[in-house]
């Protein structure tokens, strides 16, 4: 884990591009789903946005379906919340990178995250970033759960929350899941997230082509 230093408008990207323009930047929250297993290959694509620089804030549930090794951009965790601050004048980390991110991407968003962000829960550093999240910057999430789960009644109430506080669902779809059941609850193809990342910079000025 590279420390952490309070980011400015210049911050270099950890990939380059070739494209001579102030780069955007994307904060995605990974959860505990296994849905998770995609977060190498979503951060690929994401890397592939002319001019976006990208960073991941994980649950430490969500360790359990990646390799850390496989992720080529910063990586923090509720560790780094707590390693970083020793004294008054020390940067706060969920604050810092809620300034830093002109977009988030929550993907997956596990049963257990949902419920704790639609009641304000704030007990880790993702849920920490999105309870601080400036409601002027969009907020996207995917929910990724067992089809049993996503059709209790509570879901459907708490997705209706987070819209609400203006955040963009990017819904689940139906497939076999990974326990063997077939239903609604996976999440969106990776291609569909990219695209509404891609779309959702597009409205706001945000180029998004070479």
């Amino acid at each position: 884990m590279e420390p952490f230093s309070p980011p400015g408008p210049g911050l270099s990207a950890e990939k380059s591009s070739s494209v001579p323009q102030k780069n955007h930047h994307v904060l995605v929250g990974v959860t505990g789903s296994v849905a998770a297993l995609k977060l190498p290959l979503l951060v690929a694509e994401l890397l592939k946005i002319p001019g976006l620089e990208v960073k991941v804030v994980t649950t430490e549930r969500a360790k359990h379906f990646y390799n850390a090794q496989e992720i080529p951009v910063t990586l923090y965790s509720d560790e780094d919340e707590w390693q970083l601050w020793k004294g008054r004048s020390d940067p706060v980390l969920h604050i810092e990178l809620r300034r830093w991110a002109d977009l988030m991407l929550v993907a997956p968003l596990d049963a257990n995250t949902l419920a704790k962000l639609a009641n304000g829960i704030c007990d880790n550093l993702l849920t920490c970033v999105i309870r601080a999240w400036d409601l002027s910057k969009p907020l996207l999430f995917c929910p990724a759960m067992n089809t049993a789960m996503w059709e209790h009644p509570i879901t459907a109430q708490q997705v209706e929350q987070l819209k609400g506080f203006g955040y963009t669902e990017i819904p689940c779809v139906v497939k076999k899941l990974v326990c063997g059941d077939e239903g609604r609850g996976a999440m969106a193809e990776v291609w569909t997230i990219v695209e509404s990342v891609k779309r959702t910079l597009e409205e706001r000025g945000l180029p998004t082509q070479s």
